[in-house]
């Protein structure tokens, strides 16, 4: 029975599994925004706008098309997110087809196929298909707008496509299958180029049908070629397409005097004659191999094309148009990331040239420098393209002393943390040895990082923090305890916030085992298709970490980088089953040992997974990231200018702009871009309801290499208007530039001391301070700016303070530390919701990010208790570690709100806003305990005891399952459990302390001081 319907059988199941799949991801999804990239790709998809490079136009289109299937504009963000689900669910159609595939083939390696081989080889399909389908990582990013659903579905499809061109290489109609594959590839660098690296296993799969007879020598050219081919696709065909535009609209502009986009016209027609003649000679020779590559070149492509959205849309001049690509030159530079400098996986420079930057020199002894890359930009009134940077000879080139081959320690930021890693002196000034170079890459990239988010997938997960190298968070876990503890410590007896953590989940190493078992067998049954699935493995795993070269510690964990070799490797949890089924058939009937194998399996494996993965994977009920948006615009007054920083405070804001058209008044300048001429344009234009930004600089007067950087030469003690100072840095006289060594002039300024004038009259009229307070306002404001430069940025951000005249309010949404951030104004800032607004009164920081601005108790109170809290109070979401960390900003505005209020005696208010902040963000489920010390001495303040108590309980308990908890570790675990040790015994103490302070009941004061002396003596022994 199973053997004659075996087609249909695996047809069939292949859609009940994509069913699975499908209903999985569409009731765990996220219905609105996310955090990190996902608002600016839902944004860019629904408008078709310019994300960041590389792009990802296909998947911009294509969400475009899902949006449309709703009119409610707070629906549009789910819409693009079950694109991915789809996405990801059809991915989960062709794997199980591929496994079957596959096992089907190793089933035939020991015999003829029969009904058992064909359950087993379905089991096969089953099981693996539904373990990726539960697989952390992978469901992860099936529910939100990223590019990385849609870039596993392409490699699943790549690969799918490419069993079956084998199976019909060698018919007459066979090589379709690889003109579809040709296709794929070129839409693929639409979506993301992760998916191109299935290519090396294509070209093996072509290999292996074709060489019967293989030998080392054979072997050994098709894995060169087989890089070879991807290097030919990634590296040449596209980039070289994009420089041939280039160049020819550059030749027959510039040269011939012909109008804009001529050239781009004259090479496209160029190509397609190229290719027209190339297949119409090799038809007519009976050219069949030549004629079929140069198809294949061509379906590349065509796929390629979907790329040709990007230059029409930027040419639109969309409201988000990144790096504005809007030719041929800007989009090859748009595609090789130009803006994020240049970097060489296989020979670079060492951080440690921070220490010592030492410049070649000639002959003569004068230093060395190099061309930069030119900068075209359209000079319409002369009808060219023009250079517009001074790019000769304006690059030092330093001397190779700080260079070496396979750098992986080259990042100046995280210097410290190499060292940690690497095992360096943190006192050394020395390049990296080779040898510590090489213990880095393995120990961290290829150990730590990709080794545990291999375990995460397929063994069980700590915790859902990020790790650092600490035993505390993110590493993997079995939940066999003896093991885990021999690397974590005691697993008895766990903290609650450790026990209940959603992303503590554990398999057992069963899909590890199961993955291994196949692995094996495929290796011993099937060396052919096994090195063919080892190349998908190394080049989507191992060698992404190579090629990205992360370094410690990222901002987020990147494990969705390397879902493509979790596919895999989920295929050999499928072939594991075959394996156990083809040894356990000889002990009984071979049809109920497939079927018991096959049911045990699911059980075992992808039931476990999705059991233990549902809980931190449902993001069905979850707001947080929208919320936070919402709340960061809700804090602005009406046509404000709000700074922002990264992509949790810049990306949503632009969703909740573009796609709910909320607030579209607010001026939002994330000040990282603003570094960019392209983007000081954008904020000079009006978007929506808001004002262009206030600015006297031109275009020409920032644009690319012009004033990248302004220098501080110290000439005079003397402050200077903010207006005088900005007339310097536009001013194109000769005497406000120093000449470099190299011959190019760049900009300085005599003094770093600049006062901005307060027009209090205009101040009063604009509502930005209220009239009570007229006698606060400064009647200047001194700065005291950067002490060695400024960037461009931060030119602009002087430029925009300048020229406001106190029209527009001007924010910051608090996302670092750093002054220049706030334009040095940090003894003038008030905490306004959710960010900081610029005020002309001064109220003296302490130093602290948490303690900054000045508070009205009465505007501060109606902005929290107006957002929309049900957002996030529900119990049942789950809170990723992204929305526990931007609730700290919320917990905290609202204890300083607290204080404040007690401070002026409204006692109601002040216990209203620590109810809500307690029952809205429950200390259990949000953590960051040190945040919530003041609760206790807050309560008991405004006389309400029971609160106080109730709440010092609360803390009290959290501390008390920790301490006895690390108080279970022997003294070989001291190094790594001291500090938590030492933090909960201070945090305890504090609690301790606030009841020492305002409880009268004695007795409650000695049980509470009882109990803190008990659980100090737990560490008599260290204390002695």
């Amino acid at each position: 029975m199973f053997l004659k319907n075996y087609e249909k059988l695996n047809i069939i199941l292949g859609w009940v599994i994509f069913a699975i799949a499908l209903i999985t991801y569409t009731l765990t999804l996220e219905p609105t925004v996310s955090y990190w990239d996902c608002g600016e790709y839902i944004s860019t998809s629904v408008k078709l706008e310019v994300g960041h490079p590389p792009g990802a136009p296909l998947f911009q289109m294509l969400g475009a098309f899902f949006a449309m299937f709703t009119s409610e504009p707070t629906q549009i963000a789910k819409m693009v997110n079950f694109m991915s689900g789809l996405s990801s669910a059809f991915t989960i159609l062709l794997m199980f087809w591929t496994t079957t595939n596959l096992s089907k083939k190793l089933a035939l390696k020991s015999g003829a196929f029969s009904d058992s081989k064909a359950i087993a080889v379905l089991g096969s399909g089953l099981v693996g298909s539904l373990a990726y389908t539960f697989s952390d990582s992978f469901w992860y990013s099936a529910v939100e707008a990223e590019v990385y659903a849609m870039s596993s579905l392409l490699m699943a499809l790549l690969f799918w496509l490419a069993l079956k061109w084998e199976n019909e290489m060698h018919t007459p109609r066979g090589n379709k299958w690889l003109l579809l594959i040709s296709f794929v590839v070129g839409l693929s660098f639409g979506v993301h180029i992760l998916s191109l690296l299935v290519i090396p296993s294509i070209v093996f799969v072509y290999f292996y049908k074709n060489y019967k007879e293989i030998d080392y020598k054979k072997f050994i050219i098709a894995n060169i070629a087989a890089v070879l081919v991807l290097a030919f696709v990634f590296i040449f065909l596209f980039p070289f397409t994009l420089k041939f535009f280039s160049i020819t609209e550059i030749f027959f502009v510039n040269s011939l005097g012909l109008p804009f986009n001529s050239g781009s016209l004259i090479a496209g027609i160029a190509l397609i004659a190229g290719f027209f003649y190339a297949l119409k000679y090799t038809r007519s020779k009976r050219m069949v191999k030549a004629n079929t590559l140069t198809l294949s070149v061509l379906f590349i492509m065509i796929g390629f094309s979907c790329w040709l959205m990007l230059p029409i849309r930027s040419n639109a001049n969309t409201t988000i148009n990144e790096n504005k690509p809007v030719s041929a030159r800007e989009l090859l530079a748009y595609f090789n990331r130009e803006q994020y400098g240049d970097a060489n996986v296989f020979y670079d420079t060492y951080y440690s040239i921070t220490y010592n930057r030492e410049q070649k020199k000639d002959d003569s002894g004068n230093s060395i420098y190099e061309d930069g890359k030119p900068k075209y930009e359209k000079d319409k009134k002369a009808g060219k393209y023009v250079i517009v940077n001074n790019y000769k000879n304006s690059m030092p080139v330093y001397t190779d002393e700080h260079k070496g081959f396979i750098p992986r320690m080259t990042n100046p930021s995280v210097i410290d943390n190499y060292k940690s890693v690497a095992g360096i002196d943190p006192e050394s000034k020395e390049r990296p040895t080779f040898a510590q170079n090489i213990k880095f890459m393995f120990s961290y990239q290829f150990g730590y990082m990709y080794g545990r988010y291999l375990m995460w997938n397929f063994v069980g997960r700590q915790n859902d923090e990020q790790g650092t190298l600490d035993i505390h968070n993110g590493n993997w876990l079995s939940g066999i305890n003896f093991i885990d503890e021999m690397r974590l410590g005691p697993q008895t007896d766990l903290p609650s916030d450790i026990k209940n953590n959603k992303g503590r989940n554990k398999y057992y190493f069963f899909p590890l085992i199961l993955g291994i078992i196949g692995l094996i067998f495929q290796l011993k049954k099937d060396q052919n298709n096994f090195y063919t699935l080892f190349l998908f493995f190394v080049f989507t795993g191992l060698a992404i970490i190579f090629y990205t070269n992360p370094k410690p510690f990222e901002p987020r964990e990147r494990d969705y980088a390397v879902v493509g070799s979790f596919y895999i490797f989920a295929i050999w949890i499928g072939f594991g089953v075959y394996a156990l089924f083809d040894y356990l058939k000889k002990f009984a009937n071979p049809k109920t040992i497939a079927l018991a194998v096959s049911v045990i399996s699911l059980l075992a494996v992808p039931t476990l997974m999705a059991s233990e993965n549902w809980d931190d994977h449902d993001r069905s009920g979850k707001y947080t990231a929208h919320f936070n948006a919402r709340a960061y615009l809700d804090s602005c007054d009406e046509n404000a200018i709000m700074f922002t920083i990264g992509d949790n405070d810049t990306f949503p804001l632009w969703y909740m702009q573009e796609m709910e058209n909320y607030r579209t008044d607010v001026k939002l300048i994330n000040t990282s871009l603003f570094a960019t001429d392209w983007y000081i344009d954008q904020m000079k234009r009006k978007t929506y309801k808001a004002d262009p930004i206030p600015s006297q600089l031109t275009h020409d007067q920032y644009k690319h290499g012009t004033l990248d950087v302004a220098y501080h030469f110290p000439q005079t003690e003397k402050r200077w208007d903010i207006k005088d100072f900005m007339k310097w840095i536009a001013s194109s006289d000769e005497r406000t530039y120093f000449e470099t060594e190299n011959g190019h002039k760049e900009k300085f300024y005599p003094t770093n001391k600049i006062r901005l004038k307060v027009d209090k009259e205009l101040v009063l009229k604009s509502g930005l301070v209220p009239a009570k307070d007229s006698t606060l306002i400064v009647p200047y404001i001194d700065i005291d700016i950067d002490e060695q430069g400024l960037t461009k940025n931060r030119i602009l951000m002087l430029d925009i303070l300048a020229n406001n005249n106190w029209k527009h309010p001007i924010y910051f949404t608090g996302g670092a530390n750093a002054d220049e951030e706030y334009i040095w104004l940090k003894d003038y800032l008030q905490l306004d919701g959710l960010c900081y607004k610029f005020i002309p009164i001064k109220t003296t920081n302490q130093g602290s990010m948490f303690d900054m601005g000045k508070i009205y108790t009465e505007s501060l109170y109606e902005k929290v208790t107006g957002w929309d809290w049900t957002e996030i109070n529900s119990k049942d979401i789950y809170l990723d570690i992204e929305s526990r960390k931007n609730s700290i900003s919320f917990r905290n505005n609202l204890m300083r709100l607290t204080e404040a209020l007690i401070e002026e005696n409204k006692f109601e208010k002040a216990e209203e806003i620590l109810d809500l902040s307690l029952f809205e963000m429950p200390i259990e489920d949000y953590g960051h305990y040190g945040i919530s010390l003041g609760y206790p001495e807050y309560y008991y303040k405004i006389n309400k005891t029971e609160k106080a108590r109730d709440v010092s309980e609360t803390l009290i308990k959290i501390f008390q399952e920790k301490l006895v908890y690390y108080s279970r570790f022997d003294d070989s675990w001291l190094n790594f459990t001291f500090d938590e040790i030492e933090l909960n015994l201070n945090m305890y103490r504090s609690v301790l302390r606030d009841v020492n302070t305002y409880e009268k009941d004695k007795t409650y004061i000695k049980n509470i001081e009882d109990e803190f002396i008990n659980h100090v003596k737990l560490y008599q022994d260290i204390m002695e």
